[in-house]
């Protein structure tokens, strides 16, 4: 089964609900594409060079105007956000971080995928690296929930873990 949509998901940092749509164009433009496909632009654009930033207008494409996310902010600590305020919190990181002059990455290492009639779970092991920082890649786990709606938004749970010692490390192939 193909399957269009549009995922929402701070990436390895909580918990959120995702909506996807099954057919049209996104409000941004964008082809609506299958969930692996909409999660692997995600984490593009997610990923820039020093001197760059993601283009908010194409990440908020990817997500739905309803999506709720949650960010894991510690290991005891949610914090529930709208789109606006999920892109709000990453331009806060990226200042934080400074990660503005030295780029950012966040890249998959593996995607599994379970589809279920209409429904889509997708599981991501990432790496993520702040260029020149001395520290190395740290992986973590996302998980994305699709549901194809043909004409209506329906909220889907899906559950994101942050990198810690319980997340689960990349298989040797």
């Amino acid at each position: 089964m193909r399957m269009r949509g549009r995922v929402v998901g701070p990436l390895a940092l909580g918990l959120a609900l995702v909506v996807a749509r099954a057919h049209g164009q996104t409000e941004s433009g964008i082809p609506p594409g299958t969930p692996e496909d909409v999660v692997g632009r995600l984490y593009e654009l997610v990923t820039f060079e020093a001197g760059h930033t993601p283009d908010w207008t194409e990440v908020r494409g990817l997500f739905l105007d309803e999506a709720v996310i949650v960010l894991r902010t510690s290991r005891d600590a949610l914090s529930v956000l709208s789109v606006d305020g999920f892109v709000a919190d990453f331009k806060a990181f990226i200042e934080r971080a400074n990660v503005g002059e030295t780029g950012f990455s966040e890249t998959i290492v593996t995607m599994r995928s379970m589809v279920f009639g209409d429904i889509a779970h997708i599981l991501v092991l990432y790496e993520a690296s702040i260029p020149g920082s001395g520290r190395g890649p740290q992986q973590g786990v996302d998980s994305f929930q699709f549901n194809e709606v043909p004409t209506a938004a329906r909220p889907v749970p899906l559950e994101l873990m942050p990198p810690g010692p319980s997340a689960p490390q990349a298989e040797e192939p």
